[in-house]
């Protein structure tokens, strides 16, 4: 039998640009929505290096994820949007020390535009 889905919501984190939650956890899978790199205490988005940009955007989502009761090192699956293919080995960089030891199964995709006029975005999946 299934479990009721559980929302996550955390004011350490951005809140949602949208009508969705920061997270659902549902049947021992936390489902993090897409992060863009929002500063918190502004709330604006954060324009500077793509290298900075995912450091926030990685913070943000282990923040999310220790709300739902888990962390970085639980995450299966994630997803990396950029409007620029041409920083993928930059976002690489920081990703890698995030995910150290058996990294995630990843995708990442090239897109048209962003929320807010980000430039990257990233969701994942983890177990609690």
């Amino acid at each position: 039998m299934s479990q009721p889905k559980r929302q996550v919501q955390t004011s350490e984190a951005p809140q949602a640009v949208g009508p969705y939650s920061q997270a659902i956890v549902w049947n021992g899978l936390v489902f993090v929505s897409g992060q863009i790199p929002i500063e918190r205490e502004t709330g604006a988005v954060l324009h500077g290096s793509i290298k900075d940009q995912t450091e926030l955007v990685l913070r943000e989502v282990e923040v999310i994820l220790k709300a739902a009761g888990s962390d970085l090192s639980r995450v299966i699956k994630s997803t990396v949007f950029l409007k620029d293919m041409s920083d993928f080995q930059a976002v690489n960089e920081v990703y890698a020390r995030y995910f150290k030891e058996a990294p995630p199964a990843r995708a990442c995709v090239a897109v048209k535009d962003l929320p807010k006029g980000a430039e990257m975005e990233i969701e994942v999946i983890a177990h609690t």
